[in-house]
């Protein structure tokens, strides 16, 4: 994703008229072993939402990550993909390194942190550069991991969102306190900067914060 690739202002405009909602709550994942594959999610601290057993052989588990409005499920009798099959799947974080050191303490193998040198290179290893994007630029930092069945998770680093994302009118949220403890170290540093550049202790710096992370949410131009 680029930035050449951001909504113009009418697209943006179409895209926040009223309609009905159309959530993406849950993405299926093909398993070859359900129980495995229920101890290895629980155990990145994924809260466990469901585990219903039938009669007729039908198995359904669902997990969902910390902080997200998606879920997975897995189970038998639930998709024909071949087990391991679903590459790709992306888990968005504010803090990659942070990210990384958790699922490793969690028992998990990740990848080292990365940056595409082109512009596919976060699905392909060929073209991935070592180490964080350059100044962490958002949407640029990636690392990979897999369930034990080849399941592939793609972490991306996001601090910043592309205007038209996120609907200004809907109002700001943050899914978790570390999302928001982020934003707030985002939004201090930022505010050092102003303060720099004014010569002078700004005293209504909650109003400078909540203006720059909503702004930053919002991908909205961020105040200076």
């Amino acid at each position: 994703m680029t930035t050449s690739e951001v909504l113009d202002k009418d697209t943006i405009k179409n895209a926040s008229v009223a309609r009905v909602d159309m959530k993406l709550e849950v993405v299926v994942i093909p398993v070859s072993d359900v129980d495995r594959a229920k101890k290895f999610y629980g155990s990145l601290g994924w809260r466990l939402d469901a585990d219903f057993r039938f009669d007729n052989g039908f198995h359904a588990v669902q997990f969902t990550p910390p902080g997200s409005a998606c879920s997975i499920q897995f189970g038998t009798k639930v998709t024909p993909a071949a087990p391991g099959s679903a590459q790709n799947l992306y888990l968005v974080v504010s803090d990659i390194e942070a990210a990384r050191t958790e699922l490793m303490a969690r028992g998990v193998t990740v990848s080292e942190v990365f940056h595409p040198g082109t512009p596919e290179a976060q699905f392909q290893p060929e073209g991935r550069i070592a180490g964080p994007a350059p100044d962490h630029a958002t949407y640029r930092s990636f690392a990979t991991f897999r369930d034990p069945d080849g399941n592939g998770w793609l972490l991306q680093e996001i601090t910043t969102r592309f205007p038209g994302r996120i609907d200004p009118a809907a109002g700001t949220s943050f899914s978790s306190a570390s999302d928001l403890a982020n934003a707030l170290r985002r939004a201090e540093a930022a505010h050092g900067e102003h303060e720099k550049r004014t010569g002078q202790r700004d005293q209504n710096w909650p109003d400078w914060y909540a203006a720059y992370m909503v702004a930053e949410q919002a991908g909205l131009e961020l105040p200076k």
